[in-house]
């Protein structure tokens, strides 16, 4: 069925192609952002120019919504960007989804060895800081975590949306991944550099770009709320993903073990100090299967090759 939908952001990285999934299967899509980011998609979606962090601006933008069957939020950071929804779309909508990452769950995790449920997460104990200066540009990286644990607290303590959050494991893409963490290991395996690892056991979680949009346009056809992990089979840990490339690249590759004092600055993307696995049951239960990372893996490492090249 055709459904009029939202998605706040929506001009990169797995936003567009969500954008584009929800265009192939015919839905009416309408972007929010600031305009500052082109997109590609011509005539196919309608636009509204607007920061999602300025309150009268989005009051006034989303007065009289046609009424939205969803709203993707994949620009919400903070709890005053989640209150703002809460007063703007409360009563409008019939789902909101909220995009966030595993990584955001390991303050409330510590050292977790099996893969976590959702429910071993109680984001509902986060306090919440509406003094702290959230949409201070300078402060956007160290407040990431933090503020995504507690936009998701207040979603829920709040309680006017049909709010679903997804728990995305680390995604991985080819050419359009502006984070450099695949090519980075892509970029020692071509110079024959070594990798200094810290923990060779201390697998995470990940997705391909595609898996990520497949997974959210599905959720929006769902009618469950609540959080849901999302995360391929086949975890991998940074020793991992360094002697995959050297496979998926016939390189010789060689690791070795960090000393535990090393400074945090000379670990590599992904080389964390304990397992960080999401237990995907309750999508499984919903009727999902995120299938395993070993199919696609490697043509992503073959593309950050060829760049490299």
């Amino acid at each position: 069925m055709r459904k009029n939908i939202l998605v706040i952001g929506g001009t990169r990285y797995f936003g567009k192609l969500l954008v584009q999934r929800l265009l192939q299967a015919g839905h009416r899509v309408t972007i929010a952002t600031r305009g500052l980011a082109s997109d590609p998609f011509g005539a196919r979606i309608e636009r509204i120019r607007v920061d999602r962090r300025n309150e009268p601006a989005m009051r006034a933008a989303f007065a009289n919504p046609p009424g939205y069957d969803i709203v993707y939020d994949q620009m919400c950071y903070n709890p005053i960007d989640a209150a703002i929804s809460a007063r703007v779309f409360a009563g409008k909508v019939g789902r909101y989804i909220m995009a966030s990452t595993i990584d955001v769950y390991r303050p409330l995790l510590g050292s977790e060895e099996a893969p976590f449920a959702e429910t071993a997460v109680n984001v509902m104990a986060q306090p919440i800081d509406t003094r702290y200066p959230w949409h201070d540009p300078r402060l956007a990286c160290e407040s990431y975590v933090t503020g995504k644990l507690q936009a998701e607290a207040y979603f829920y303590r709040e309680g006017s949306l049909p709010v679903v959050t997804v728990r995305i494991g680390h995604v991985l893409a080819g050419a359009e991944d502006f984070t450099g963490r695949l090519a980075h290991y892509v970029d020692l395996v071509r110079q024959h550099a070594p990798l200094r690892y810290s923990n060779a056991a201390a697998a995470s979680s990940f997705m391909s770009i595609q898996t990520v949009a497949d997974f959210l346009v599905w959720c929006g056809a769902q009618e469950f709320t609540g959080p849901v992990n999302a995360a391929c089979d086949g975890a991998l840990s940074a020793f991992d993903i360094y002697h995959r490339v050297g496979m998926a690249l016939d390189e010789p590759v060689k690791a070795l073990p960090m000393a535990q004092t090393a400074p945090a600055g000379e670990l590599s993307p992904f080389d964390l100090p304990s397992p960080m696995i999401a237990d995907t049951s309750r999508a499984a239960q919903l009727g999902y299967r995120f299938g395993h990372s070993d199919e696609w893996l490697d043509t992503l490492i073959r593309q950050h090759d060829l760049a490299f090249v």
